[in-house]
């Protein structure tokens, strides 16, 4: 079977390759220091598995990265199976016609190019103390010619070499989307330097380097906008098909395409180290973490090799008791091939590796195999508010007043002295009165808010905590039943006015829920927020529960809670949710390129922010695990279904030969199904993201509730 069934060919303890981006992209970006990580090594080795196709010794060979996968007809790993099917063809129409001796010779030429497959790598493994489903195929066929069997010797060996030649395909066929990664980055890019602009090879931009990338190119590396204004497609790496306006703060990830307007861009990245290499890295090693239905096939199959030898020798030994050997022995031949585990070895990796690399094509990063089978139990989704649900722009939505004050007059008296504040709510309102007066004595009480003079008055702006709403008390309660914190302005130790700040839901965040809810699967919110401004915001977006002012450790135990009754995922983007995301079945970080804590800890990161690929990634997944179970039970199926039909001779070596081969096909072109997309109307219809926020805006504590 194929390296991702069987491991790597060296002996146990040899050091690992690194991981094989080599294999799909120019060899610059898997260089040293890279950040790209070591590959995990196989668990399994080559308990269940069949042949190498590359010579003893033969190094990793470079895969061209340019070069796509041929059609099956042009495809030299095809090739033996080809020359072996047709002299097989040929030898059985000349035994029909009664030319004996030149069919044999035709059957001999077809079981050496079918053999050819397998045979060489099944005698190194058995050398070196391994056994594997190769060697199976190898006694059985050689078994068949000491008996006279020729014709079924060759049936079996191209019928084994085909499903080998064709399980190699379908793992080519799932890392394509790998390829398609790395192809988004471009061979060179220009960058400006202080004596004009070079052009240079993508690898080697380096962080703080000036970008200047024009119109319809794409961009080498992560970066942030620093002058231009432009709209970029970012559809190929984050599945959002709308383009996003982005201008200077903008942060812009690698593999975009630009617009109409050219940019110049900081590097934040290098150009071998960026967030389309670390998802090739991820999605490359995620098959080596294995999960329960993978473990299930591997306990099957790694004792059930030495079984079936163990049992054909049994069932020829009693043939020899009997005194009928070669008719026993014979048995024991149709025995090896019955019992062998084939299918079941490739059951789950062909069907994992092609799911997961088909979520990557649509923005969504599974890390592991173990993480995939789990997100496709997962029954109750827990969220964070604050940068998931929300967009993590707060804004003011509403303004009341006392009679004699405008509006307007509010905002500008807030501004006034919000204006050297940089937390977001400070920002929002100077958003809304960016032509602010002066104020002075400027002075900020902890926790509460801040006091100045502008003009001849004594303002102060705070929470309510803080400061009483008083006539404008019923205002204040409307605006934090609609989900606003509420900043109390007065002047002149008179209540004039209430700032209504909120940050809105994203836009797609309903129709998320309800496709959420049309799978069955519970929500749950999750937010250090106060409790009336939760419950607004959850009945808008149609969220099931509410758990308000979790700290950090709240979330944590909150989600271990619900894990331990049924699988529970947890969404979410800050530092903060980084133990609930540990804690949980699943943890689902939204933004690759967000906080470092929240990615590390999370199972499955999505490159994009559109909260509808969530329902589109659990379907994807569910879809993946009913697959893996399908091939399992055909693959157990086959077994115990032609074990006795071979034992007692009701089916001889070409019936057996030829209906368990077709079974492993079947299993593979199944688990190659996995690499369609899920059928969810609103995945890939992305929403446009909104702009990054301005490189250092901080969080200092805020003269109003914090959200």
């Amino acid at each position: 079977m194929s390296r991702e069934c069987c491991g790597p060919d060296e002996p146990v303890g040899a050091p690992s390759r690194r991981i094989e981006l080599a294999t799909l992209a120019e060899p610059a970006l898997a260089a040293p220091g890279s950040g790209v990580p070591e590959p995990a090594a196989h668990p399994q080795g080559d308990a269940c598995c069949g042949p190498d196709p590359r010579p003893a010794g033969a190094a990793e060979s470079p895969a061209e990265p340019d070069e796509a996968r041929p059609p099956w007809w042009r495809d030299p790993a095809l090739l033996p199976s080809a020359i072996s099917a047709g002299f097989l063809a040929a030898g059985w129409l000349l035994a029909w016609a009664g030319q004996e001796t030149v069919a044999v010779g035709l059957h001999w030429v077809a079981l050496l190019a079918g053999g050819s497959t397998f045979v060489p790598g099944a005698l190194r493994r058995l050398a070196r103390g391994r056994l594997g489903v190769g060697l199976l195929m190898t006694l059985a066929a050689v078994g068949a010619v000491l008996l006279g069997h020729v014709g079924e010797a060759a049936a079996l060996a191209f019928l084994f070499s085909l499903a080998e030649a064709l399980e190699d395909r379908a793992m080519d066929r799932a890392k394509e989307g790998l390829r398609a990664l790395l192809s988004l980055i471009p061979d060179t890019v220009r960058v400006s330097r202080p004596g004009g602009v070079e052009t240079i090879p993508a690898a080697q931009v380096r962080v703080r380097d000036l970008l200047v990338v024009g119109a319809g190119e794409r961009v080498a590396t992560d970066g942030v906008v620093v002058e231009g204004a432009s709209g970029i497609d970012t559809s190929a790496v984050t599945g959002e098909s709308i383009p996003v306006e982005v201008g200077p703060g903008s942060q812009v990830p690698a593999g975009s395409v630009n617009g109409a307007a050219t940019l110049k861009i900081e590097a934040t990245a290098d150009g071998r180290d960026n967030s389309l290499t670390q998802i090739v890295a991820l999605v490359e090693q995620a098959h080596a973490r294995k999960g329960e239905r993978a473990r299930l096939a591997d306990r099957i199959a790694r004792p059930l090799v030495p079984a079936v030898l163990i049992l054909a020798g049994l069932v020829g030994l009693f043939g020899v008791v009997v005194g009928d050997p070669w008719t026993w022995v014979e048995r024991a031949l149709v025995v090896l091939v019955a019992a062998s585990p084939c299918a079941l070895a490739i059951a789950v990796p062909v069907t994992v590796i092609s799911a997961i690399g088909a979520a990557s094509k649509f923005g969504v990063v599974i890390k592991s195999g173990d993480a995939f089978e789990q997100l496709g139990t997962v029954r109750t989704l827990a969220l964070d508010k604050t940068g998931t649900l929300t967009r993590n722009q707060p804004a003011v939505v509403a303004v009341a007043t006392v009679d004699g004050w405008a509006p307007d007059g509010v905002l500008s008296v807030a501004a006034a002295l919000e204006a050297t504040s940089s937390h977001p709510l400070a920002a929002a309102i100077l958003a809304a009165a960016p032509e602010a007066p002066p104020a002075s004595g400027v002075a900020e009480a902890a926790g509460h808010g801040v006091t100045g003079r502008v003009r001849e008055a004594r303002v102060r702006v705070g929470n309510t905590r803080w400061l009483r709403p008083g006539p404008l008390a019923p205002d204040a309660d409307e605006m934090s039943g609609r989900g606003m914190t509420v900043v109390v302005v007065e002047a002149d130790n008179l209540t004039v006015g209430l700032i209504g700040i909120r940050d809105e839901l994203r836009p797609e965040v309903p129709e998320t829920v309800r496709l959420l809810h049309d799978q069955g699967i519970t929500t749950l919110m999750l937010t250090g927020d106060n409790f009336r401004t939760a419950h607004a915001l959850a009945k808008e977006a149609g969220i099931d529960q509410v758990r308000a002012e979790q700290l950090p450790a709240d979330k944590a135990g909150a989600i271990e809670e619900l894990a331990a009754t049924r699988p529970t995922a947890m969404v979410g983007d800050g530092i903060n949710d980084a133990p609930a995301l540990a804690t949980a079945t699943v943890g689902i970080a939204m933004g690759v390129t967000g906080s470092a804590a929240a990615v590390e800890s999370a199972d499955v990161a999505f490159t994009g922010h559109d909260l509808r690929l969530i329902p589109g990634a659990l379907a994807h997944a569910r879809r993946g695990r009913r697959i893996m179970t399908a091939n399992i039970a055909l693959a157990l199926a086959i077994i115990v279904v032609l074990f006795p039909l071979a034992l007692f001779g009701v089916l001889g070596l070409a019936g057996v030969v030829l209906v368990h081969e077709l079974a492993e096909v079947v299993v593979i072109l199944n688990g190659v199904r996995a690499a369609r997309r899920p059928r969810n109307p609103a995945l890939g219809v992305g929403a446009t993201a909104p702009a990054a926020a301005p490189a250092g805006a901080g969080t200092p504590p805020l003269p109003a509730e914090s959200s």
